[in-house]
């Protein structure tokens, strides 16, 4: 099982940014689509954002569409989250996620797993 580890996490004021990276564990990483998902407090955890095995393809929820950026360097086993303008309400725990099932191509579904410990981010208004 894919070992995942967030950071890049912090505290920023609104209309900042912030660049999350999550290392992953494994030879396969290159096989697996990836996310990041997101809970604030008294929240369910949300999909903020997935991007394909390759690279190529990627999803974003509609209230970070434009805002945020999904990337990954297979060579490097990392994604990372790039976040401007960044609101109050982005504030929440940022996880990164790993497809179990290597090739797929939906990009939204409810498998996602190997939850890394999460990175705090927090934007002051």
């Amino acid at each position: 099982q894919v070992q995942l580890v967030e950071s890049g996490g912090g505290l920023v004021q609104a209309g900042g940014s912030l660049r999350l990276s999550c290392a992953a564990s494994g030879r396969t990483f290159s096989r697996n689509n990836m996310a990041w998902f997101r809970q604030a407090p008294g929240k369910e955890r949300e999909l903020v954002a997935s991007i394909s095995y390759s690279g190529r393809s990627a999803y974003y929820a509609d209230y970070v569409e434009g805002r945020f950026t999904i990337s990954r360097d297979n060579a490097k086993n990392t994604i990372y989250l790039q976040m401007n303008s960044l609101k109050p309400e982005d504030t929440a725990v940022y996880y990164c996620a790993a497809d179990p099932v290597p090739f797929r191509d939906a990009l939204v579904h409810a498998d996602f797993g190997s939850w890394g410990q999460g990175t705090q981010v927090t934007v002051s208004s």
